[in-house]
């Protein structure tokens, strides 16, 4: 079973969202972990992609849309596109991604936005339910 960790950021706002998946990429790249950033559209990927070049002056992470033949220890995708397990899986999904229980670590980022609260409530309750193990830290 995978750890689970609620991330709860008190900002409505998706751009605060969007900037804390990418410190905690650029984090676990850092302890040379592998990670996979997973969003709902292709719009919302190639933001992503933009963001990680720009999020914070001075950093560098290696990072790319998944598919093909990107190796980068940063991938990002979106819809049901199947990815590779890698060791986190970093969720800005309305719904679990199909392929979440092959990670060993997956982190949900949820805003002060009561319909994505509300979503996350729901995303909570099924990982209890399938016993994973989870944590929930205030932003």
């Amino acid at each position: 079973m995978a750890q689970v960790d609620f991330y709860i950021l008190d900002r409505v706002d998706e751009q605060a969202r969007n900037t804390l998946a990418c410190r905690l990429a650029e984090k676990a790249w850092r302890l040379e972990n592998t990670i996979h950033i997973h969003t709902m559209t292709q719009e919302d990927a190639q933001r992503l992609d933009e963001l990680l070049w720009t999020f914070r002056d001075g950093s560098f992470v290696p990072h790319g849309i998944a598919g093909g033949e990107n190796k980068a220890p940063i991938t990002i995708g979106f819809g049901d596109a199947a990815v590779e397990p890698c060791d986190l899986l970093i969720t800005l999904c309305d719904e679990i991604p199909s392929f979440a229980g092959s990670f060993p670590r997956v982190a949900e980022l949820v805003t002060a936005d009561e319909n994505c609260k509300a979503k996350s409530r729901q995303r909570y309750a099924s990982y209890r339910d399938l016993g994973h193990k989870i944590d929930t830290h205030k932003i």
